[in-house]
């Protein structure tokens, strides 16, 4: 995996879907410090402060039926990280929202692209790691694992366990 890492951009998503059309590989990955226009699902804002682990993933192509689960997949994978590193069981909200405790921690973007006989698809995580505090408008429904477990969060460790079971769980959908 190559890893591609910035302080602070627009949208760990855009960066990658750029990286694809300029040729990059598969199994790139854009991770960002912060984000200044962080996606959420449809026009959802992501709110990325320093502290959060951003990050997107630029994935090998996979058959169409595989592509309809990467959403759940990540996802799945993301709280099984969590549970393995915190013990703390995290609550995947269909179709791509991670709670703890009631309150959201996490989400999951996939974004499919088909041009011709050309596709791919990105898969963008945002997580709420090391986050201590909120705006009042999210106060009541957003929290970070920092603040529900008092531990702080190696992002770059936490990152590299998500890849590799990622990784891992799509290999087995390409055999």
């Amino acid at each position: 995996m190559k890893i591609k890492n910035f302080e602070k951009i627009a949208s760990t998503q855009e960066i990658a879907s750029k990286l694809f059309k300029k040729g990059e590989k598969p199994w790139t990955v854009v991770v960002a410090k912060e984000q200044i226009k962080g996606k959420g699902r449809g026009k959802n804002f992501w709110y990325s402060p320093r502290g959060g682990l951003y990050f997107s993933i630029l994935l090998p192509p996979l058959s169409i039926e595989d592509v309809e689960i990467l959403t759940n997949l990540a996802a799945f994978f993301v709280a099984k990280v969590i549970f393995e590193e915190l013990g703390e069981k995290i609550f995947i909200k269909f179709p791509n929202d991670l709670y703890l405790n009631g309150k959201k921690i996490g989400g999951i973007l996939t974004e499919n692209t088909i041009c011709g006989n050309e596709y791919y698809s990105i898969v963008g995580i945002g997580l709420n790691t090391n986050i201590k505090d909120f705006p009042p408008f999210l106060k009541e429904k957003a929290t970070s694992l920092y603040l529900e477990t008092h531990k702080k969060i190696n992002n770059q460790k936490m990152l590299k366990k998500i890849l590799k079971e990622i990784k891992k769980g799509i290999e087995i959908f390409q055999k």
